[in-house]
């Protein structure tokens, strides 16, 4: 296993990483504002599950097809941008997801919440290619298990992620009481998430590799 030298180089990086808004903290923060504490929290297991996918597939090697494949980034770059515009179209649809005071909300289940997280994050090919570029500067081969290592790492980032995220559910959570009040306006969270998920489906459309 690494040493905890590296380790500590490693966690610092990580809490760079986390606490530089990006796309999962977006989702998770508009998740906790829609839908409330629980479902922000569900929201970030399956981007963090996603995490022991990108890491499990980097120590078997099978993301250096994106470095030798270019279309198979390409594919995967169009089906998250489909993926997530299909989610903004679910939540514009659903009559379930406001938070008026006077009538209850319909919460969607907790495994479709966790299987939303962690599909976008599978789907974003960005997450691919990070984990590619910063995990292997950790491991070594007398490390010991290149999986172990990975895992290791993809734990550590995945625990500063939830102190990180967890403050975002926390506070997301406080806007969406203050958005109670808001009974002229009870689907207001609603339009706000599916405007979340259209804007990650442009921002992934229009981004480049790098």
């Amino acid at each position: 296993m690494p040493d905890l030298s590296t380790l500590t180089v490693f966690a610092a990086a990580a809490v760079v990483l986390t606490a530089t808004p990006g796309p999962d903290m977006l989702l998770i923060a508009s998740r906790s504002v829609s839908q409330g504490r629980a479902a922000g929290f569900l929201t970030y297991a399956g981007i963090a599950l996603g995490t022991y996918c990108h890491a499990l597939a980097a120590a078997l090697g099978l993301s250096q097809l994106f470095a030798t494949v270019p279309i198979a980034y390409e594919i995967v770059r169009w089906a998250g941008c489909a993926y997530l515009l299909y989610l903004a179209y679910k939540t514009i649809r659903s009559e379930g997801a406001n938070v008026s005071p006077i009538s209850a909300p319909k919460p969607l289940s907790n495994s479709r919440i966790v299987t939303e997280g962690l599909a976008t994050n599978l789907l974003n090919p960005k997450m691919v290619l990070f984990v590619l570029a910063l995990f292997p500067q950790f491991v070594s081969p007398e490390g010991g298990s290149m999986v172990g290592q990975m895992f290791l790492l993809a734990t550590i980032l995945n625990g500063i992620g939830f102190v990180v995220n967890g403050s975002v559910i926390l506070i997301g959570s406080h806007i969406r009481v203050r958005l109670s009040g808001f009974v002229r306006f009870p689907k207001l969270p609603q339009y706000l998430l599916a405007a979340v998920f259209t804007g990650l489906a442009c921002r992934l459309a229009l981004g480049s590799r790098t």
